[in-house]
C-alpha cells in the first residue's frame, strides 16, 4: 500500500493520479457503473494523461496482485529505509515478519478488551441527537487504537492525529477548511518520521510490546528501516479502518440491516466482509512491470505503471453472483480488499476487530442510529465519505 523514494521515506499511497471519469463527487457515487463499463469495453486500458495501465477484471487484477516478481511495489532504487510495502523476497520477510504475531488473531483477541475500553470511552463522550459519526468516533477510534499500539504517550495524541491527517492529505472534515497541501504534508511527514526517530532511540533496550519498541528493538533493521516501519503502519492502518466503519454504517443504513445485524439475525463478521466487497476503503494498487507482459490481450513494457482495480474486481460478475446487491452473508466471499499475495495487508486483522469491536459498541450503546445519506460527501482515496450525519438516540 506503500512506496518509497530514494531516502526509503514512505510516499503517499492514497493519493495517486485518478482517470478523468473519476474527477466529480457525482463519479464517485457511481464508481460501480464505471467498473462495469471498463469491464466490459475496456478491461485493460492505457490512459495517456497519468502515464498509466488500468486493469479492471477480477482475474487479471487477483494475477497481478500475487504475481510480486512480474508486477513490483518497487518504484524506484532505495539502499536505506527499505520497507515491507515495497520489497520482495528474502528482504520482504526480513522487515514484516518480525511484527507479524503482533498482529495475529490470537495476539489481538487478547487485546480486545482494551481496545473495546477505547471504543467505550469516546462513545460516552458522544451527546445523543445529531453528530457527525465520522469526527465524533470513527475517526478518532482507529487513530487512538494504532496510536496506543504504536507506543506513543497519551499526551501527543492529538498532535499524532494533526500528523496523521496531513501526511495522508485527509480531506477537509470542517466546511470552508483549506485543503491540506502538498508542502503541508511533506512537513508532517518529516517532524512525523523525526518523532518516530527519537522514540525508537529512547527504546533500543526497551522490553514492552508496543509496535515501536518492537521495531526499536530488532537488531535485523537499520534505524531508517525501524523509521519507515513504524510511519507505515500508520499509512496502512489508519484512514482505511476509519472508511471501513463509515462504509459499514453507510451500507447498513441504505439497505435498512442495523436491526438485523443488532439482533443477530445477519452475521456482523459476515457483514463486514461484504463492506469490504461492495465498498472497498481501497479500491486500487500500483504496481510496476519488470518485464515485458501481456494482460488481456494489451502488450505493456517493462517499468509500466499499473493499476490494479481490486474495487472494480471486487463487483466482476465472473466471480461474484449479483455483485451489485449487496448480501451481508454472502458465501463464498473471495474479495480482495486487502490485496493479495506476499503484500496482503498486514493489518487486516486488526481492521477487521476495529471494525467489528466499533460497530458492535455503537449498537449496544444507541438504540436509535440514524445515518442521514440525503446529501452525502465522497472522497476518492481511500473510498469513503467525508463526514456523515447522523442522528444518535440512547
Amino acid at each position: 500500500m506503500a512506496s518509497s523514494d530514494q531516502d526509503g521515506v514512505i510516499q503517499d499511497p492514497l493519493h495517486q493520479p485518478l482517470p478523468e471519469e473519476l474527477s466529480t463527487d457525482e463519479a464517485q457515487l457511481h464508481r460501480p457503473s464505471w467498473y462495469a463499463e471498463m469491464r466490459r469495453e475496456q478491461p485493460v486500458r492505457y490512459d495517456e494523461e497519468r502515464n498509466r495501465w488500468d486493469v479492471f477484471r477480477y482475474e487479471d487484477v487477483n494475477s497481478i496482485l500475487r504475481d510480486h516478481d512480474t508486477y513490483t511495489t518497487t518504484f524506484g532504487s532505495n539502499t536505506e529505509g527499505k520497507s515491507m510495502f515495497t520489497e520482495n523476497p528474502p528482504e520482504h520477510g526480513r522487515l514484516r515478519n518480525f511484527a507479524s504475531s503482533w498482529f495475529s488473531p490470537r495476539t489481538l483477541r487478547e487485546k480486545r478488551t482494551r481496545f473495546e475500553e477505547i471504543a467505550d470511552k469516546l462513545i460516552d463522550d458522544i451527546e445523543p441527537g445529531n453528530v457527525d459519526i465520522i469526527s465524533e468516533f470513527a475517526h478518532p477510534y482507529p487513530v487512538t487504537v494504532i496510536a496506543e499500539s504504536l507506543g506513543l504517550p497519551i499526551e501527543d495524541y492529538e498532535q499524532f492525529i494533526e500528523w496523521s491527517d496531513a501526511s495522508l492529505r485527509v480531506p477537509p472534515r470542517t466546511e470552508g477548511e483549506d485543503e491540506i497541501t502538498p508542502e503541508e504534508q511533506e512537513t508532517a511527514i518529516r517532524e512525523m518520521n523525526q518523532y518516530f526517530s527519537e522514540l525508537i532511540t529512547e527504546r533500543t533496550d526497551g522490553d514492552g510490546n508496543d509496535l515501536i519498541t518492537i521495531a526499536a528493538t530488532n537488531d535485523d533493521l537499520s534505524h531508517k528501516e525501524k523509521v519507515t516501519f513504524c510511519h507505515g503502519i500508520l499509512v496502512a492502518g489508519n484512514v482505511t479502518t476509519i472508511n471501513l466503519i463509515t462504509n459499514a454504517l453507510w451500507c447498513f443504513e441504505e439497505f435498512d440491516l442495523f436491526d438485523d445485524i443488532r439482533s443477530g439475525a445477519i452475521d456482523r463478521k459476515q457483514a463486514i466482509e461484504e463492506v469490504l466487497r461492495y465498498r472497498s476503503p481501497a479500491q486500487s494498487l500500483t504496481r510496476r512491470t519488470t518485464r515485458p507482459v501481456e494482460i488481456g490481450g494489451k502488450e505493456i513494457g517493462e517499468g509500466e505503471m499499473v493499476v490494479a482495480w481490486n474495487g472494480s474486481a471486487n463487483h466482476d460478475p465472473a466471480t461474484f453472483d449479483a455483485p451489485e446487491e449487496f448480501r451481508p452473508e454472502r458465501k463464498p466471499n473471495r474479495h480482495i480488499a486487502f490485496g493479495g499475495g506476499i503484500h496482503i495487508c498486514l493489518g487486516a486483522p486488526l481492521a477487521r476487530l476495529e471494525a467489528d469491536i466499533a460497530l458492535e459498541r455503537l449498537l449496544n450503546r444507541f438504540e436509535v442510529i440514524e445515518p442521514d445519506l440525503s446529501d452525502l460527501s465522497p472522497q476518492a482515496t481511500p473510498f469513503g465519505l467525508k463526514s456523515l450525519p447522523c442522528y444518535l438516540e440512547r
